[in-house]
Parts: structure tokens; sequence; C-alpha cells
């Protein structure tokens, strides 16, 4: 009759409490997909309406959880707990693309649309928004999309580029609907 043993070696014993190299980088690869799907983001800024807070070509960080749990490759929200404030730089959707903005007005802000009477600081826009201690250039198209509104509605906020000759924003296209903010411009 023949009998096999197994010898436990020190080392055999080691190597079996040791986690495979296939085990360590599958969970770092995971790890790395749950950050990016639901906690941050890097994005790269296409475009000059921002400037010069944020100039063409820069990466952006953008944290995912700031407003809530965002719905992978989705536009909206799955869960919020927090809303934007004025000030904040963020990130939602526009015609299919990711958009960055300024909040520069929330739910139930007054804002007033006039003609401008400083053509100097607003000569080529000819009228002018009015919204939390700000003037904001207007032109036309943007006055006459902005006239007869005198609050930001509640749940919807106004997000304008900083760079005001070259963003498209909320003075052309509305106010952005909070549920559609997917995050927060952290730094860059």
């Amino acid at each position: 009759m023949s009998e096999s043993f197994s010898q436990d070696t020190p080392d055999s014993r080691k190597s079996a409490r040791r986690p495979s190299v296939a085990l360590i980088v599958c969970a770092g690869i995971a790890l790395g997909v749950f950050l990016k799907l639901f906690v941050v983001d890097f994005l790269h800024v296409s475009g000059r309406s921002m400037v010069p807070s944020i100039q063409d070509g820069e990466t952006i960080v953008v944290s995912k959880l700031r407003y809530g749990i965002v719905m992978p490759y989705g536009d909206k929200l799955l869960l919020r707990w927090s809303e934007p404030c004025r000030g904040d730089v963020v990130i939602y959707l526009y015609e299919n693309k990711q958009v960055v903005k300024r909040c520069v007005a929330v739910g139930g802000d007054s804002l007033s649309v006039s003609r401008s009477a400083d053509n100097d600081l607003f000569g080529e826009f000819g009228y002018t928004l009015e919204v939390c201690g700000s003037r904001i250039p207007l032109n036309e198209t943007q006055f006459k999309n902005l006239s007869g509104v005198s609050s930001v509605p509640e749940g919807y906020v106004l997000a304008v580029g900083d760079n005001y000759g070259e963003s498209l924003d909320s003075r052309n296209y509305g106010f952005v609907p909070v549920y559609n903010i997917l995050g927060k411009v952290l730094c860059k």
C-alpha cells in the first residue's frame, strides 16, 4: 500500500496566505472603476467659456459625491443630499455634452434684466442681468430669453460661464434643473 504525504513547509504556508498578484490587480482595477463612476472624475476642458478661472485644455477634478450619487453614465443623480450654492462651479449635461459653468443664482433668487446704461462695460452687449449683487452682460437674444423672468424657479440654478462673451449658458438655453447637476469642480 502506498501512501503519500504532503509536508507543510513554512514557505508553502506563507504563499497560501499571500494574495496573488492577479487578485491585487483586479481589486485595484475594481476600486479605480468604482471611484471614477461614483466618487471623483478628471475631465479635460475644451473651450474658453470659463476663462480666466479655467483655461482651455486644462484638466479639472470633479467631486461626483458633492450633491449626491450620480447614475453611472447617466445625466441625473440617483440620490441627492445637497444642492449647489451660489459660486459653485458645477458640471451638468447639455445636449449630451458635459458642461462646466458657475452657479450664479439658485432657486428663489431675484433677478432683473434691463437695457445697459454702462456702454463702457457692456458696450457690445447692450443689456444687463442683475442677480445677487452681480451685473452680467446680455446680448439681445439673451435679453429676450430672460425678459419677464423675475426669479430663478425652485429646483433650478442660473449657470453662467465666467467668460461672458464666449459662453453658451443659462442666458441662452434657460435655467438648469438641480437634478441634472452631476458634480462640483474641486480644483484644476
